[in-house]
């Protein structure tokens, strides 16, 4: 009775449990269990890189920094040595994407077709959707829906990434273009949206991290970087296209 209760309060802790292997060896298993509350998610004790030994290695190890401390922007964007910096972008890029899906639930709340017409920043910007065969415009919501599922096929794409663990120069080469697009999704939520934007951004660093990213690989222009997140940026006026 004893050994239930304490694998049942184990489970509810969501901590990390040892299994013997058939060989001998200890497995650590990270899972968060049935019943586990909400400030024991995901907290385990850290494992460094060298100690992942599975294909998703750079994704474990980049969530796991960002639960560790999600304001610690430098730590979770430092990259460990031994890492490809081909798979180092790819696998923050797709970290990028699937927070700025939580920001794109939040945008519906206030963020329509009727009163958002257009993928709009600043007012002399406005951004052309290239979901469609020819470039257009779409409202505000649209494009970010068409922006972030565009992304995710090209991402999750085996003609261009069949590897988690190396990654073609002619791949890595794509990523601006993606950066670039799903960027406009931060600008049009700082300028039209800045109470949502300011209440995700206070919660995750999201759009910080992602400047800071982009400028360190040189995946955007600086004059495309127009939310002024950084103590050092500018507000820049211009006009794009997809």
């Amino acid at each position: 009775m004893m050994l239930v209760m304490s694998l049942t309060n184990l489970f509810r802790e969501g901590a990390a449990m040892k299994m013997k292997m058939a060989d001998g060896s200890t497995a650590v298993l990270r899972r968060n269990r049935p019943g586990t509350k909400a400030e024991m998610w995901s907290k385990w004790s850290d494992i460094a890189y060298e100690e992942m030994e599975n294909t998703l290695a750079v994704q474990q190890y980049i969530q796991q920094a960002i639960n560790k401390d999600v304001n610690d922007v430098e730590g979770i964007l430092n990259q460990p040595d031994g890492v490809d910096e081909g798979v180092w972008k790819y696998e923050h890029l797709r970290q990028f994407c699937m927070e700025l899906n939580g920001l794109s639930v939040k945008l519906q709340a206030e963020c329509n077709p009727e009163t958002c017409t257009q993928m709009t920043a600043t007012e002399q910007w406005i951004f052309l959707c290239a979901a469609h065969k020819t470039p257009k415009e779409c409202p505000a919501i649209d494009y970010t829906r068409h922006t972030l599922d565009g992304a995710a096929c090209l991402l999750n794409s085996n003609k261009y990434f069949p590897s988690r663990v190396s990654i073609k120069e002619s791949s890595v080469a794509k990523l601006g273009s993606v950066c670039r697009r799903v960027y406009r999704i931060f600008s049009h939520a700082y300028f039209h949206h800045r109470t949502l934007f300011d209440e995700y951004e206070n919660e995750t660093n999201l759009c910080k991290r992602f400047t800071i990213f982009v400028t360190k690989y040189n995946l955007m222009s600086k004059e495309n970087l127009i939310v002024p997140i950084l103590d050092d940026q500018e507000l820049i006026e211009g006009e794009s296209e997809a």
